[in-house]
Parts: structure tokens; sequence; C-alpha cells
């Protein structure tokens, strides 16, 4: 394959900056804007001729609060507010310098702390409070209370922004979560068939490895979908999303247990082939059509048509699989073949919640299985 020229690289960085940019210009608008709105509130509201501390505690607080949950943004918030009062206070009795930085850092959490702050409050304190203190070094006399109040306006235009009237789109955020996971496990999958069909047992020690790496995408999900229900109910614009986000949480459970009978497929293979036992190429394709039903799965979500499509792949899976162990009914492959059904039996539960399609999970195994192809 011929190498790309050198005249071709600095076009293709170039385009890649422009996507990268691309993807950024929102957020980066709203940072913008919520800068100057602070501005002009803490002019209209405190009569401050330059309110520097307003804009910087709404970008700093803006940049944080980006697709965090309700409680968690107001944490971070405050955690803006109290770090640069404690700031204001406390530089204009000590001054600036390596020393006192450390002296801001532990008096800024132990604020934070006796105020019964939790660990992002505490942190975002002691952060603001020495971006706070490096930036702008008090100068003059005594102290002024309206830096303080020019730090709350900038966290409350941010809270705003970020919380109520420019939300990130949930659906978007849980999406992008969960398509990792599809991604992860269809891939899974697809070298468990090939360790199984060619009896490579490297391979499959490989995919019970990353088998096992499936449940941090798992828990990265849960974390987008509590965040992404918390944006919708409290944010107006998002509240529609509620519908949609119901789908993926239904859903994800059923998602949950196939990652998990994925992890004991592939431990069943490693078992069997480190007992010498050769490839299985049928068992092999059974479990390339899991990988399958994983991909029609992942469509299902954006296109509802796709849903029968994968059911259809993980009963055929489950039907090869049974057919394989009745016909050849060995201790080794049992394992195997009840894992491969049970993944099935996962993915056809989790299609039909996808699109509610009745209630599968008040069905038994062979209750879903009965239509097999």
């Amino acid at each position: 394959m011929p190498r790309p020229t050198p005249q071709l690289r600095p076009r293709r960085a170039a385009g890649d900056a422009i996507r990268r940019l691309r993807a950024r210009l929102w957020p980066i608008a709203q940072t913008a804007a919520a800068a100057v709105v602070a501005w002009y509130l803490a002019v209209l509201l405190l009569d401050a001729e330059r309110p520097l501390f307003a804009p910087i505690a709404a970008v700093i607080a803006l940049s944080a609060t980006h697709g965090q949950r309700g409680r968690q943004a107001a944490e971070l918030v405050g955690g803006v507010v109290l770090g640069i009062a404690v700031a204001d206070v406390f530089v204009s009795v000590i001054g600036t310098g390596p020393w006192q930085i450390a002296v801001l850092v532990v008096l800024a959490m132990g604020a934070a702390v006796a105020l019964g702050g939790g660990d992002l409050l505490v942190s975002e304190a002691a952060v603001s409070a020495i971006l706070i203190a490096s930036l702008e070094p008090v100068s003059g006399p005594g102290l002024s209370p309206d830096r303080f109040f020019e730090a709350l306006a900038g966290g409350g235009v941010a809270l705003a922004v970020s919380s109520l009237l420019f939300p990130p789109d949930p659906v978007l955020q849980v999406g992008r979560a969960l398509n990792g996971v599809f991604g992860n496990l269809g891939h899974t999958l697809q070298e468990i068939a090939r360790a199984l069909a060619e009896g490579d047992e490297e391979l499959a020690l490989r995919s019970l490895q990353a088998a096992r790496q499936i449940d941090d995408g798992i828990d990265a999900v849960e974390r987008a979908l509590a965040a992404g229900i918390d944006t919708a109910r409290l944010s107006p614009p998002r509240r529609g999303s509620l519908a949609e986000l119901g789908r993926y949480e239904r859903s994800l459970g059923q998602l949950d247990f196939a990652v998990r009978d994925t992890r004991v497929l592939a431990r069943n293979v490693l078992r069997h082939l480190r007992g010498g036992a050769e490839g299985r190429e049928e068992l092999g394709g059974a479990v390339a059509d899991l990988a399958q039903a994983v991909w029609a799965l992942a469509a299902a979500y954006d296109d509802p048509r796709r849903a029968p499509e994968a059911r259809h792949l993980a009963l055929e899976a489950a039907g090869r699989a049974t057919e394989l162990g009745s016909a050849r009914p060995e201790l080794g492959l049992a394992g195997i073949v009840a894992q491969v059904r049970a993944v099935a039996v996962d993915l056809v539960r989790a299609a039909d919640l996808a699109v509610q399609e009745g209630d599968p999970v008040d069905r038994t195994t062979e209750e879903l299985l009965a239509n097999e192809p």
C-alpha cells in the first residue's frame, strides 16, 4: 500500500484540525457568551467597572459543569465561588508566592470540607483559589466583597447555561457511550468465534481479557444515563428526551447481562481449548451470528426496524448451538452451548425492550427460543 505523499500530510492534519474545531465550536461559543453575560450582569448588579472575576468564574465553572449531573454541577460552581472567595480574603493578607499558594490550597480545601462539600467541590475550590490568586493579585487595602459576588454571578450564569438553557444533548451522550459497549462486545464475540473455529488458545485468552474490560463501558453508560436523565428533567429544552432515554434505561440491564454472559462464554471456550480440544467451526459460526446480532441491535436504537434483524440473528445463533449440542453431547461443549443460548436470550430481550415490544423479561428462556429458525 503506497504511503501518503508529504504534500498530503499537512492537508490531512489541517482537515483533522478543522473537524476537531467544528465539533467544539458550539461549546466554545457558549463559553464566550457566558463570559460576556457574566461581565454585563456584574456591571448591572454590582456597578463594577471591570468585573474580571465574573467572566473568569463563568469560564471555569462552565468548562467544569459541561455534561455533569445537576448536583455535581452545583458542587463545581460552589467550588469555583468558594475558591475565589478564599483567594480574595487571604491573598490580601499573605500576598502571593509559592508558599502562599500552598497555604491557599490548604485553606480552600479545608473550608470546603468544613462546609460539608463533596470531592468535586473540595478539589475545584483549591484549583480556583490558585487560578484566581495567580491571575489577579489583590491590590489596595481591605477586602472588597464585590469580588465574591462577581464570582457568584459568573458561577450562576455558567450553571444556567450548562444545566438550564443550553445543556448537552443527553441522548447523544448516552448513545456515544453505548456505541462503545456495542463495538467492544461485537468485536469480542467475533474474536471468540475465531478462537473457537480455529482452536486458537491464545486468541481465546485475549478474548477473555477483552470481555472483562467491557464492564467499564457499561459503567460509563450508566453514568451518562444518570446524567442525561437529570439533564432532561431539569432543562425544559431537553425534557422531550426522557422517552428516548427510557428506551436505553429499560434495555441496559439486558445488555449488561449479555456482557457478563459473553465473559463466561469466553472463559468456557478458553477452558475447552486448554483441555486439548480441536476447533469447532460450526459452533464458531453460531458465536459469529451473535456478533452480527450485536451490530443489528446497535443500529436498532436509531432505526427500530433493525430490531427484528437482531432478534433473528440471535435466535439463529441459539438454534445452531442447540442443534450442535444435540448432535454432539460432549461435556466440554455443553457449557459453551449453554452460554451461546444465554447471550442470545439477552440480546433478544434487549432488542424487544429497545422497541417496546411486550415484556420479554417475564418470558422464560424456552419461550423466547421457541421460535428459533
